[in-house]
């Protein structure tokens, strides 16, 4: 017989911790998809300052849309996880490609994908049997 690894349920604290992480996460990044998508006047200025043509906010929107769906599902929740982080490393070099203020614009995304990876994290038991924090 092949041998099963056992995964502890995290408890209710840590799970809803996490769901509520994970939630905040999403929601911040369902605005970001709309605006994306919506483009209103405000954006196009922010497309400019960052060196990015207007067209390209629906194709960003599209990876932005799909990772974010890849999140939220239980089965694919870690290769959203994955493909978010990448999109977040993009924010951090294209901000800091034009300069940006560290704390505010620069750091911001690397923020968003610790709170990401800790909402996850905290809800999803395989990921504490393959990175286990000891004590």
């Amino acid at each position: 017989m092949g041998s099963q690894t056992q995964t502890a349920v995290p408890s209710k604290g840590s799970l809803w911790t996490g769901r509520i992480l994970s939630t905040l996460i999403v929601l911040f990044l369902v605005f970001d998809i709309v605006l994306k998508f919506a483009r209103p006047p405000f954006v196009v200025p922010v497309f400019s300052h960052l060196g990015l043509s207007l067209e390209l906010s629906v194709p960003i929107g599209g990876i932005l849309l799909v990772s974010t769906l890849l999140y939220v599902i239980p089965q694919t929740c870690v290769l959203g996880a994955i493909l978010l982080t990448g999109y977040l490393g993009g924010a951090v070099l294209t901000h800091l490609r034009v300069g940006d203020p560290l704390v505010s614009h620069v750091f911001f995304p690397i923020y968003l994908g610790i709170l990401l990876w800790l909402g996850l994290y905290l809800r999803e038991p395989r990921l504490k049997a393959l990175v286990p924090f000891r004590s």
